[in-house]
């Protein structure tokens, strides 16, 4: 029998995060051998049920080094970068230290150690205000955040290191992530939170503040920002594909993951009220630096490239098992 030593593990870095947990229970169902490294600095230990855990930091050179040594290692899932677009215009050099050095450190022990498939987890943030509605993968990239900037990065410098180093990839540019597990056993939590339905979720059952929406000028059709949110397990479902694409020897690529279809702030916040039976209490604020108007993806080839097909797509669906976390927790 291959030893434990020799089998071939995903590293799950960032992996006791809001989807990196969720990712991590996705390869357990699947019985794909892993390890999770994670500082716990924004992830939680108890979300990983009985996974391996490393407790370390990604930009620790000593520590990749001893992984990669005692582990057969033949892929690395990054979920660690800092996510906050407000923070991100307000502290640039926190997200530029771990968004792109920390991860840079990452991709040269990889390249060290030959550990040649490394999924990304992107944002549709490196597109910035769009042209055109549907962003596809051949949208100009524009960030006009540090944020976006910061996954824009990146992306420009991976295919260096695979023509350098062998090293192949996919980028996973993510629109909006929500939802929990349908049984609501496994959520989000962000401290502080900053995601919108959670926000409202909890303004509405009582647990916080009236909601803020930062803006209600913007050029759509109720004046508040519009987004494709794409549940949280069809994203992990999308990077189960993305391995086992890297796997087979496929050509590194970069794909969207959204449900091509845009909901306003208002209409989010009028789901929530529907499927708790309470309104949510909010105010109306000036808009938050950084903000487009409108985020719209086309994932059409991510169909075509990966087969991933979203089993949640209805905003409905994505809410109700938000809905189910949060009253269970």
């Amino acid at each position: 029998m291959q030893s434990i030593l020799r089998k071939n593990t995903i590293l799950v870095v960032g992996g006791a995060g809001y989807i990196g947990s969720h990712m991590v229970r996705h390869l357990k169902d699947n019985g794909i051998s892993l390890l999770v490294l994670d500082d716990l600095s924004s992830g939680f230990a108890d979300a990983l049920g009985d996974a391996e855990l490393i407790v370390g930091d990604a930009g620790d050179v000593k520590l990749l080094d001893f992984i990669f040594t005692s582990r057969h290692i033949d892929a690395v899932m990054h979920f660690a970068s800092f996510i906050q677009v407000g923070e991100s215009v307000l502290n640039p050099v926190k997200y530029y230290e771990n968004n792109v050095v920390k991860t840079m450190t990452l991709l040269g022990s990889m390249a060290r150690h030959k550990v040649r498939n490394f999924i990304f987890s992107s944002t549709a943030s490196i597109f910035g205000n769009p042209i055109y509605s549907e962003v596809d993968e051949s949208h100009p990239q524009n960030p006009i955040n540090p944020y976006g900037r910061t996954k824009w990065i990146v992306e420009q410098l991976l295919p260096d290191y695979e023509l350098a180093y062998n090293l192949k990839f996919v980028c996973l540019r993510y629109f909006n992530a929500a939802g929990a597990q349908p049984d609501g056993s496994l959520g989000e939590r962000h401290n502080p939170e900053t995601h919108l339905i959670p926000l409202a979720i909890n303004a509405a059952l009582g647990r916080s503040e009236p909601l803020k929406i930062f803006g209600s000028d913007y050029p759509t059709p109720d004046g508040t920002c519009i987004r494709d949110y794409v549940h949280v397990c069809d994203l992990v479902a999308a990077h189960l594909l993305a391995l086992k694409y890297l796997r087979a020897g496929n050509d590194s690529i970069c794909l969207n993951l959204g449900n091509q279809t845009g909901y306003s702030v208002k209409e989010v916040l009028k789901m929530v009220g529907t499927v708790i039976g309470e309104a949510v209490p909010h105010q109306i604020v000036d808009r938050r630096v950084g903000d487009p108007a409108i985020l719209v993806a086309n994932s059409n080839l991510a169909t075509t490239i990966l087969g991933w097909q979203p089993k949640y797509s209805k905003l409905q669906d994505i809410v109700t098992h938000a809905v189910a976390w949060h009253r269970r927790n």
